[in-house]
């Protein structure tokens, strides 16, 4: 099993960052993601609490439901289908306004399932990961201060 952990202050309002990042119309401009649709309206927006969105990365394809949603502070994902061999056991991005913008803490737990060499994968899977929200981050700030 790996737990990623990833954090970046962007120089930016808490609730900017909170709506680009939870937007689902957004993801498709992010580094790795290919396409993403909203299947089923979560409430108290669209991408909020109970959506389920279907994201389509290089390497396969995934569905996601939203577990929590308290706008601006925090939101909470779930990987309930996918084409790669992983088991989600959720995810959540929180936002804290701090001195030069927000703080924004994405953490993720998966293990990979994959018989016999899945702890192996998950040891290689865990630093992919954590790169791919730090990219995730890194384009949001640099999106922002445009």
């Amino acid at each position: 099993m790996a737990t990623v952990t990833t954090s970046r202050t962007i120089n930016a309002p808490v609730e900017k960052i909170f709506d680009l990042l939870t937007d689902h119309a957004n993801y498709k401009d992010f580094p790795g993601i290919l396409d993403s649709k909203l299947e089923t309206q979560g409430t108290p927006a669209p991408n909020g609490l109970g959506a389920v969105r279907y994201i389509k990365v290089k390497q396969g394809w995934f569905r996601e439901k939203i577990t929590a949603y308290d706008r601006p502070r925090a939101f909470s994902y779930l990987i309930t289908e996918t084409s790669l061999p992983l088991k989600h056991e959720g995810g959540t991005l929180t936002f804290t306004a701090v001195a030069g913008g927000t703080q924004v803490n994405w953490v993720s737990t998966a293990r990979m399932t994959v018989p016999l060499i899945g702890g192996l994968l998950d040891w290689l899977f865990g630093p992919m990961l954590e790169k791919g929200f730090a990219a995730t981050l890194k384009d949001v700030d640099r999106r922002l201060a445009a």
